[in-house]
């Protein structure tokens, strides 16, 4: 529908590099790294806790 091809790509960088300049840009993308590397944390954890609790279900399960 609405693709983005290299020359609009190129643009939006060369824009983002006007606003920001040089040097901001890696500490942008650093926070946006551990952003993203927190969220994927989050989400094993939650995965984690469910398997968890289907463990403790199947245990209490077999008790009775």
């Amino acid at each position: 529908m609405f693709g983005l091809g290299m020359q609009e790509i190129l643009i939006i960088a060369l824009i983002v590099l006007l606003f920001y300049g040089g040097k901001k840009i890696p500490e942008l993308m650093k926070g946006l790294g551990k952003g993203v590397k927190s969220f994927k944390d989050g989400m094993n954890e939650v995965t984690d806790l469910k398997e968890d609790k289907k463990e403790d279900i199947k245990e209490e399960k077999k008790d009775e």
